[in-house]
């Protein structure tokens, strides 16, 4: 690789965009719109019912996901179609998407497959997405490489949302999903173009496939013989779990509690983002310069106190604060947490490793959200549940902080 330290080249720009024009799902999808969309008027969420099925709904896409990662990975290491996998995923998701138009009250069924596929798509696309980083960016540049992707991702989320409730002020919600799958489509070009090319292998499918899981087993076996490499992805499993629990219910939390209406959510999203585009631009140097266990460590920190804040939180305004604080470090812990990864992947294992980054990741996402959503339905609310969040998190800093690893220059300075 013969890139300089900040040269924003074509690869750098187009692996960013396409979080530009994945975070249009994360933001609508997944986290605003369309949960409260489908857990209150699909499904009815009086009981707790509509919570439940979208706690399976992305508990069984995320298992999905997690199962197959690691050997999709190594397939595509092998057979050299990385970017194929990633074609692929991506419009599995952008179709799916496309789809919920045709979804009415009642049809939660329907709903229910519909956003399993768009969530396969979504999560198992960004185990080809992130695998590109060691190859785009030198290592001195990966944090803040990871950062920038996140923090423009942040800005597709902005301009989704601003779209999604000028179409709902109109009275056109199936609209929404429609325009959601247009801007992943459309933005994610661009990564197809100028992301390094897949490899031209001659092997057999089949034969491609046998290869691909022998490597993956071996590198399964690798990581859990390397002391931190074990220890990192065992706390990533924990505290992730986290993070997606609170993206996953973040805002039916809001609509469900403390009875925000759909336009007073998106404005709150859309404040949150902003304050996760500044912190992932703010810390994206310091992932280097620190190192990312450090800011991971803060992130983890700052997640907790959010969490056993909004067990307490019962006011629109003191819920606006605290969703405030926790944007700073949305962002920040992710883009981190890829950057203090890659520190382990040896050259030519990008797509292995990172399906079992994926599938400790996505193992972790299918815990949370069944917790939350029978927690939910069993005490008939959702407040704690909330404490098994923040549980996650210290659970995760305790186990992190014996890891060594994910150093930055300032160490190796001084080492």
């Amino acid at each position: 690789m013969n890139y300089q330290s900040h040269k924003f080249d074509k690869r750098i720009l187009s692996w960013c965009l396409y979080d530009f024009a994945n975070s249009s799902y994360s933001a609508v999808i997944a986290a605003v719109i369309f949960p409260v969309y489908f857990t209150t008027y699909i499904v009815g969420n009086e009981t707790g019912l509509g919570d439940l099925w979208w706690g399976r709904a992305i508990s069984v896409s995320m298992a999905f996901v997690a199962i197959t990662s690691p050997f999709i990975g190594g397939i595509a290491d092998y057979s050299g179609k990385r970017k194929s996998f990633l074609f692929i995923y991506t419009y599995i998701s952008v179709f799916a998407v496309a789809s919920l138009s045709l979804i009415e009250k009642g049809m939660y069924f329907e709903g229910f497959i519909l956003i399993v596929l768009a969530n396969i798509g979504m999560e198992g696309g960004l185990v080809f997405y992130n695998s590109y980083l060691p190859n785009i960016a030198v290592k001195e540049i990966q944090g803040r490489v990871s950062g920038w992707g996140f923090a423009i991702g942040y800005g597709g989320s902005i301009l989704s949302l601003i779209v999604s409730l000028l179409l709902i002020k109109q009275g056109s919600i199936f609209l929404v999903w429609l325009s959601v799958a247009i801007f992943f489509g459309l933005f994610a070009i661009p990564a197809f173009i100028y992301l390094p090319k897949d490899s031209c292998k001659k092997d057999s499918i089949v034969s491609t496939a046998i290869r691909g899981f022998k490597d993956t087993i071996r590198t399964l076996k690798s990581v859990l013989r390397h002391k931190e490499q074990r220890r990192f992805l065992f706390a990533y499993l924990i505290y992730e779990d986290g993070v997606n629990t609170v993206i996953v219910f973040s805002s039916i939390f809001a609509a469900t509690s403390l009875g925000f209406k759909t336009e007073e959510l998106i404005l709150l999203y859309l404040i949150v983002q902003v304050t996760a585009l500044l912190g992932a631009f703010i810390m994206s140097k310091p992932i280097d310069t620190w190192g990312p266990k450090k800011v991971v460590v803060l992130s983890l920190i700052l997640w907790s106190f959010v969490s056993l804040s909004a067990y307490f939180v019962h006011s629109k305004t003191a819920f606006f604060i605290v969703a405030c604080i926790a944007g700073t470090g949305l962002g920040t812990i992710q883009s981190a947490s890829r950057a203090f990864f890659t520190q382990f992947v040896p050259l030519g294992k990008e797509s292995e490793y990172f399906g079992l980054y994926a599938f400790t990741g996505k193992t972790s996402a299918i815990i949370g959200p069944l917790i939350f959503g029978h927690m939910s339905t069993l005490y008939g609310s959702q407040r704690p549940a909330i404490l098994s969040v923040a549980l996650l998190f210290i659970l995760g800093l305790f186990v992190l902080s014996g890891v060594k690893a994910g150093y930055g220059k300032k160490d190796l300075m001084l080492n």
